[in-house]
């Protein structure tokens, strides 16, 4: 029998396996397809302090291998979360993980000391691709110091794990990556969609309300492995990949460039059922090669 436990810097999960906010919901969602337990965790979709509508439609298109997205963190807010959605989701036996956004720094600290006494929620992943309205629309996450000033002020208020989803829309992820951990990030999530943007030649208009909007999909996956490999080797923190993973073997990729763990996202759109059968795909794999635990993968990517 293959061990699928990791060990996420304290964060015990049964398998590597995760769902990515925005693409799963609150987890119920799900329940009638899957065992949520089956899991080694699944992250509900972004939270900010107050209550947000969202973006305009159309917010969402489909593109070659991908899709983008601007449904603008459209949400009922952390006091929602905590008093409806949490009472509801707090019995299942996986890391239920909350994705945290916000738009100044008072925000995310707020929220977050919310969150940090929900006892069945033990960690947090930090959205800081938002944009900073205090600081000219910039998202967080493009700065070393924006990056590290919003990680440190969570830390003072944030006691459990708190991980930090990174950009890819930056010049050099390992300098940010660094930034982050510095501040006492637990681990680093990435990436997050690029920057991307579709047009409808017969109208000559964009796609989406926006004009540009988030790229996910399989289209970003090789960009997503080349990050998550450049972090691995750039922080003594562990790194969940995300970016583009439609199976097994996409996620075994990830787990070979650096990643601890995986989270699935996209795919939940195609196929609700996609996450248990990564799952089961990568304990066939390591059976097949003889690994006895999945941390073994981790950063196994033989280059010489």
């Amino acid at each position: 029998m293959v061990n699928l436990k990791v060990d996420f810097n304290g964060l015990k999960l049964k398998n590597p396996v995760l769902t990515a906010s925005g693409t799963f919901g609150y987890g119920e969602e799900f329940a009638d397809f899957i065992d949520l337990n089956s899991l080694g965790g699944f992250i509900v979709k972004g939270t900010t302090l107050l209550p947000r509508e969202g973006n305009n439609y159309p917010r969402m298109a489909e593109t070659p291998s991908g899709m983008l997205n601007a449904v603008g963190l459209q949400n009922k807010g952390v006091n929602y979360f905590c008093e409806v959605i949490y009472p509801r989701i707090q019995h299942y036996s996986t890391a239920v993980i909350v994705n945290l956004s916000g738009s100044q720094i008072s925000d995310y600290v707020q929220a977050a000391e919310m969150l940090n006494g929900l006892e069945h929620v033990p960690a947090i992943e930090l959205n800081i691709s938002c944009p900073n309205v205090k600081e000219g629309g910039m998202a967080f996450g493009t700065s070393c110091a924006s990056a590290a000033a919003v990680v440190n002020e969570v830390r003072k208020v944030y006691k459990k794990h708190l991980m930090v989803k990174l950009s890819p829309n930056v010049t050099n992820i390992a300098e940010i990556a660094r930034s982050v951990e510095a501040e006492g990030a637990d681990s680093i999530s990435l990436i997050n969609t690029l920057l991307g943007m579709a047009i409808d030649v017969n109208t000559r208009r964009p796609k989406l309300s926006t004009i540009t909007g988030g790229l996910s999909g399989p289209a970003v996956k090789p960009v997503a492995v080349r990050m998550v490999w450049q972090v691995f080797n750039a922080v003594n923190i562990p790194v969940c990949g995300l970016g583009g993973i439609m199976n097994a073997a996409d996620a075994i990729e990830f787990m070979l460039a650096g990643a601890t763990c995986v989270q699935v996202g996209t795919a939940n759109f195609i196929d609700p059922m996609v996450s248990v059968k990564i799952v089961e795909g990568i304990s066939e794999y390591c059976e097949k090669y003889g690994v006895k635990r999945v941390s073994e993968l981790v950063g196994a990517l033989q280059v010489n």
